[in-house]
């Protein structure tokens, strides 16, 4: 066993490492390197002598293929042909994006600057609707081949069947058990309600970490989570507070979104569903990611009773939204 075996492998992402790994591309590193906030992959700020710093992202080894990475990529690059801010991977003088070096696959990206956009505001919500109906139509135009989709099986019943297994205390398994299994039947039911799903290519996590606000636009970056779903997939996590303001702000969405997609209104009622599956699947990625040093550093109140009671609370509630009538637009 040598001694690679025995670190974790984004262990070996010193930087040296990544200096190296960015110079085979002909660039030459002026030594400065700096982390940004990235746990599924690795991704830092790589200091360029005489040009601006570039951002280097080194995948997850084993999680995409090669094949769907380079689909995720393929797609950033139809979007921004048909004019959309969205941060695209840098292309080599053979037009590559994607590159390898010493077992790690990785990619160069533009240094680019804004801030998380505000939510809250009614003028931003109508701004973000209309940049999602025009991705939504180019990611409607043609499935992804390699990617996977979002449904109940992988996001839900796969991840309660890992955490059932290797995390949930004896004690409170029971209880843990019996609510997934609730849960995930009303999930299905609903799913099954809404009819024919229209899956299409989406951003998949699309929340304010992943939109970068400049020149008064949003700007979307990272990819990484991009799956065949349901075009509520991208907009549920844009909606926050009780129902009157969801209502209020979904309306604001979709008003937007309709002058460049057609909102499909079934979908609404997929709303708590979405988010009873993320919840699911955030928990089982963070079990999934425990033997990486970076997780029970970084994620420390996972895996402890007070986590594992407030869970199966959180389940519980979300069961109870299940049970509530669906938004209806204004």
């Amino acid at each position: 066993m040598s001694e690679n075996d025995l670190i974790h492998p984004f262990e070996r992402l010193t930087p040296s490492f990544l200096m190296d790994a960015v110079e085979t591309l002909g660039y030459w590193c002026d030594g400065r390197t700096f982390p940004l906030n990235s746990y599924e992959n690795r991704v830092y700020q790589v200091g360029i002598e005489d040009q601006e710093p570039l951002i280097a992202k080194f995948y997850r080894p084993n999680r995409w293929s090669r094949e769907q990475i380079l689909e995720e990529h393929a797609f950033s690059f139809e979007l921004a042909e048909q004019e959309l801010p969205v941060v695209t991977p840098l292309k080599d003088n053979q037009g590559d994006t994607l590159f390898e070096y010493d077992g790690f696959m990785f990619s160069l990206f533009p240094r680019k600057g804004g801030h998380a956009p505000e939510l809250d505001n009614m003028d931003n919500l109508f701004t973000l609707g209309r940049l999602l109906g025009r991705m939504h139509r180019v990611g409607a135009s043609q499935p992804f081949k390699f990617r996977p989709e979002i449904n109940s099986q992988n996001f839900g019943h796969d991840s309660v069947a890992f955490i059932s297994e290797h995390f949930i205390p004896s004690e409170l398994k029971p209880a843990y058990d019996s609510i997934t299994r609730d849960l995930l039947q009303a999930v299905d039911e609903i799913i099954s309600s809404c009819g024919d799903l229209n899956m299409i290519r989406v951003h998949g996590d699309c929340h304010s970490g992943n939109m970068l606000w400049r020149d008064d636009a949003p700007h979307f970056v990272d990819f990484d989570d991009a799956r065949m779903a349901p075009a509520m997939q991208d907009i549920w996590m844009l909606l926050s507070g009780d129902r009157h303001e969801q209502t209020s702000q979904l309306s604001e969405i979709v008003d937007g979104y309709n002058e460049f997609h057609d909102f499909r209104t079934n979908e609404i009622r997929l709303i708590e569903v979405l988010r009873s599956l993320r919840i699911m699947h955030y928990c089982a990625w963070l079990g999934r990611r425990w033997e990486d040093p970076a997780f029970p550093h970084s994620f420390g109140w996972f895996n402890t009773e007070r986590y594992w009671g407030e869970h199966v609370l959180e389940l519980r509630e979300q069961m109870a939204m299940l049970d509530e009538p669906p938004l209806v637009l204004m």
